[in-house]
């Protein structure tokens, strides 16, 4: 027997085959729901542990309980790219509920590993730009999450170095230019640099060794210096970073706000626990059965200034009192 089907109910059959694999997963009640968790940090880290530990405790207010409705599987890597990719194999073999990750050269690995299983990003710089969502309202796919740098902070940041260090007339940027989001990155920088007369020194880095030679190298140049954009080589380093920096006696802008808290000069930028809190409200949705594809990448709704008086004295420098004003931390 010969069975027909029309164009619509052909459409309508092929979109439930689309979205089966989210379907699927919600609909598998009274089981413990597993949450994969990789992060490029090494174990021990503090600050991101802090913030696992907040996304945990955001998840637990709404009603999901470890060791109970809920299995947490989590993969510490360091900055290492061979271990990411391992165990970012290794957790999709596993098929969690969902996955939870950061890290400009982190996310694409996990996209090319599945389109099924949700992902959600506590913090992204531009997914649309670099290609994990079709658009910020709706991403379309199976990653969605939060932008935690707006690329117009890039400017923002320019513009506070420069107010506390006025005599700056070049800024080096330094990040891994293996990380996508970095093309974006020089060019939203040099738009902003042109008014602050500021020229922008492009300078990609790999290692520790590296920053020591450019650090050294801008040193050597009076008015110099530096914004370190977000980046996990840097962000793995930052111990020996803010030590090397402090030595050489550049004014620096950073990316992440634990710098500041270990002797860098400034920070601004948006809150990055807030954003780790955030994704549990995500995570639980999707894990009631909401496709990731549907929820919007949100912008940061807060943002923070932080600023080390100390480090500026140390470089001879003062901070004028309308921005000490303005910072919701300073460091004395």
């Amino acid at each position: 027997m010969t069975v027909t089907i029309g164009r619509r109910e052909l459409l309508a059959a092929l979109g439930g085959a689309v979205a089966w694999p989210f379907a699927a997963r919600a609909q598998q009640r009274g089981r413990v729901q597993r949450v994969g968790i990789l992060m490029p940090y090494p174990k021990g880290d503090s600050e991101n542990e802090a913030r696992i530990r907040a996304f945990k405790q955001e998840l637990a207010r709404l009603g999901w309980t470890e060791g109970g409705n809920i299995q947490f599987d989590e993969h510490w890597t360091a900055d290492n790219m061979d271990r990411v990719r391992a165990e970012a194999a290794a957790l999709v073999a596993s098929n969690p509920d969902i996955i939870v990750t950061t890290g400009g050269r982190v996310v694409p690995v996990f996209m090319r590993l599945t389109h099924s299983i949700p992902i959600v990003l506590p913090t992204a710089s531009d997914p649309v730009g670099v290609g994990y969502a079709q658009s910020l309202a709706r991403p379309g796919g199976n990653v969605t999450g939060f932008t935690g740098f707006e690329l117009s902070i890039l400017g923002k940041s320019l513009e506070i170095l420069k107010q506390i260090a006025p005599a700056v007339v070049r800024v080096a940027l330094i990040y891994n230019p293996d990380n996508p989001n970095s093309v974006h990155y020089r060019r939203i920088s040099e738009a902003a640099a042109a008014p602050l007369a500021i020229e922008i020194i492009d300078l990609p880095v790999h290692n520790l060794a590296d920053i020591d030679r450019v650090v050294t190298n801008l040193a050597d140049r009076q008015n110099s210096g530096i914004f370190f954009l977000p980046d996990l080589t840097v962000t793995a380093l930052r111990d020996d970073v803010v030590s090397l920096v402090a030595r050489r006696r550049v004014p620096a802008i950073y990316s992440e706000p634990f710098f500041v808290k270990l002797g860098g000069l400034a920070y601004y930028g948006a809150d990055r626990m807030e954003g780790f809190r955030r994704a549990a409200g995500y995570v639980d949705r999707v894990l009631r059965g909401e496709k990731p594809g549907d929820l919007p990448f949100q912008q940061p709704t807060k943002y923070e200034l932080m600023i080390n008086r100390t480090a500026a004295k140390a470089l001879g420098l003062e901070v004028p009192p309308t921005l000490l004003a303005r910072a919701d931390e300073v460091i004395e």
